[in-house]
């Protein structure tokens, strides 16, 4: 089992886009607020700004990936939501983890 949850609910979407706290980098847009629950939530989005359906889908493969890589170092009991940028599909999976990681520090939630 993994240990981040995903979010799927339009409006846990639009109350961390409201109330989160964003970090922006070249490839990845990072959205990091707390919850109540005990649970690491992940949310990922692309939008049609990103190109085909295939440079979509490998953008959230990406983001995904990168995610699980850092799961283990994320502090319990916050929500995020990724979203990818225009470069993002055409870049390697250990970049957008290496700006990941780099925002996750910035938000104070690494362990």
């Amino acid at each position: 089992m993994d240990k981040f949850v995903p979010l799927n609910e339009n409006k846990d979407f639009r109350r961390i886009y409201a109330k989160g706290k964003s970090y922006v980098s070249s490839s990845v847009i990072t959205y990091v607020s707390k919850n109540r629950c005990k649970q690491i939530r992940v949310g990922i989005t692309t939008s049609k700004k990103i190109g085909n359906a295939v440079q979509r889908n490998r953008a959230r493969r990406l983001i995904r990936e990168s995610v699980r890589h850092l799961a283990e170092d994320i502090k319990d009991g916050y929500d995020f939501v990724f979203v990818a940028r225009a470069k993002t599909p055409f870049i390697k999976c250990p970049e957008v983890q290496r700006s990941m990681w780099k925002q996750l520090k910035e938000a104070g939630v690494l362990k």
